[in-house]
Formats: C-alpha cells, structure tokens, sequence
C-alpha cells in the first residue's frame, strides 16, 4: 500500500470538512493507496499528468480533493477545498499545478 504525502496546507483543508465528509475522503485515499478508483472521481488535466479529483458531496455542500498517485512512492494530495459553483475556481486548479510542479521539480532533485 502507497503512503499519502499531503502536500502544503492540504491536509488542514480536509481537517475542516465535516466529520462524515473527511470519513469519506479517508475511504476514497485509501481505495486509490491500495490501486483501486475512488467512488466518484475525473481526471485533472489542467493540473498535471495523471492528477485527479476526488468528489464528495453532502448537505453542506460539495468537496474536492486533487491528488497524483502515478508514482510508485505515495499518494499525491495536492490541494482539497468546499466547491462554491458550478464549476471549479481557477484560483483552486492553479494551486494544485503549482504544487504539482513543485513536486516534480522536487523528484526530479532527487
């Protein structure tokens, strides 16, 4: 099974979804830690190769979290956040390219 590495303030955005929100995000990271599709995802590619969106709605609202597990290592998070529209806000899809990158520069540097 795959580690998850939260990758900046990720892991506090999920920290404050509702408790059965984060119970369900918990699940669907650890489908994709065992090689498995979560429930309900689409792929991402406005972030980065093989990035991915896992969605989670409740009452109070619809949750994203958008994650790379293409490397053998661990499960990406790169950013998770409350959707307020319809569509996802470019200010959130640029943050987790810029993650994104970051990561790769970083493997890279390895």
């Amino acid at each position: 099974m795959k580690s998850v590495t939260w990758i900046g303030d990720s892991r506090k955005h999920v920290q404050g979804f509702p408790i059965d929100t984060r119970q369900r995000v918990g699940h669907e990271l650890m489908q994709v830690q065992c090689g498995r599709d979560p429930t309900d995802w689409k792929p991402m590619p406005g972030v980065g190769a093989g990035a991915r969106e896992i969605r989670v709605r409740d009452d109070t609202g619809a949750y994203r979290v958008i994650y790379v597990a293409k490397f053998e290592e661990a499960v990406y998070v790169l950013h998770a956040f409350q959707k307020k529209t319809q569509r996802t806000a470019k200010a959130d899809i640029d943050l987790a390219a810029d993650r994104y990158r970051e990561l790769l520069r970083l493997r890279k540097a390895k």
